[in-house]
């Protein structure tokens, strides 16, 4: 018995056909094309989580107005390196890839640049806008946290009080970047939310019911009162992803001025975008030199188990290659979630490639 192959689609089909969509939904200038594109090239990457399957609920923030889908962010400050934006709950992912291209235009200019965007809508999956500033040259760190979700708790305690709060890098080398891009906490909200949708379990004790106990079930992030995701290191050293949660929600929401403590109630995320120069530190050749020896030495580590090592973001890169070649496999059900809302505006679903 053979099993049908899931159908493929022309990346280029997909990015017009989601930017139809937010377009459709009210969304102007650019800002279309810019979250189609920072979806699926989460789904390029391998994030399927955070690609187009937020589509569907974004358009539902733009008919609802809980996203903005007009204008421009305000300029909270300005010093030249760093910059504060209040994102006026605009689509998160045109803000954070405009923040990106901010930062990277500054360092080239300054060196370092740094800019904080305060009340911005979701910006989707991190890694998505790394290569924007690694196919420059640059570094990039890019922090993420919503003030208004809770779904995490402290190192030691039951009650949440953070996201997930991601962090990610992009390390340029003298081939293929490093693109890391990981959290402070075990998993993420929307890979838990697509288990429980499926009837499966985490691959270990990755969350705590509201007792306190730890579970592989997803389920108990949704009881009354919910249970929580661990931190990084889990039971045992969930101290190490506790720090992170804390040092994001510093770079994010404390820079920007504004966050838990205002106790807002809507979906949303502070943003922290910083790039360095190499060529204005220890030089441009140099920083490549160090950072592509230190990919080679990674590889080339013994491996502990049957697989080679890899450094992060060589297997999405792959990935990307083979679906821009030979089409976008998306995870199942995205597509079928996004046809009652193509209908609904009238957009052509993609034709599949033959």
């Amino acid at each position: 018995m053979t099993t049908a192959r899931a159908p493929r689609f022309r990346a280029a089909d997909l990015t017009d056909f989601a930017a139809a969509l937010f377009a459709a939904a009210g969304c102007d200038g650019d800002k279309p094309n810019a979250v189609a594109v920072g979806l699926l090239e989460a789904d390029l990457l391998g994030h399927t989580t955070h690609g187009l399957q937020l589509a569907p609920t974004y358009i539902g923030e733009l008919e609802s107005g809980a996203m903005t889908p007009r204008g421009e962010p305000d300029v909270v400050a300005d010093r030249g390196a760093a910059v504060t934006w209040d994102g006026r709950r605009l689509p998160g992912v045109w803000l954070a890839a405009r923040a990106v291209d901010l930062a990277c235009d500054r360092a080239l200019k300054f060196g370092t640049a740094t800019v904080v965007v305060r009340n911005s809508h979701h910006i989707g999956c991190l890694a998505a806008f790394l290569q924007r500033a690694t196919d420059r040259g640059l570094m990039v760190t890019i922090a993420s946290s919503d003030p208004a979700v809770a779904t995490v708790a402290p190192f030691g305690g039951r009650t949440p009080v953070f996201t997930p709060d991601p962090l990610a890098v992009g390390i340029p080398t003298s081939g293929d970047p490093i693109l890391i891009d990981i959290s402070a906490s075990i998993t993420t909200n929307g890979m838990a939310a697509r288990l429980r949708r499926e009837g499966k379990r985490f691959p270990g004790m990755w969350a705590r019911a509201a007792d306190g106990a730890p579970t592989d079930d997803p389920n108990a992030l949704f009881t009354t009162p919910p249970g929580t995701l661990l931190p990084v290191g889990g039971v045992d050293h969930g101290h190490k992803g506790y720090g992170v949660a804390l040092i994001v929600e510093a770079l994010t929401q404390g820079l920007g001025g504004f966050g838990r403590a205002e106790k807002p109630t809507r979906w949303g995320g502070s943003v922290f975008v910083q790039v360095h120069d190499p060529a204005a530190f220890g030089g441009a050749e140099a920083f490549a030199r160090e950072t592509s020896w230190l990919a080679v030495a990674c590889r080339a580590s013994a491996p502990a188990g049957a697989e080679p090592v890899r450094v992060p973001g060589e297997r999405g890169l792959a990935r990307k290659r083979a679906a821009l070649a030979n089409g976008v496999e998306l995870y199942a059900g995205i597509l079928d979630a996004l046809a009652p809302v193509a209908a609904r505006y009238g957009v052509p679903v993609p034709a599949p490639l033959t």
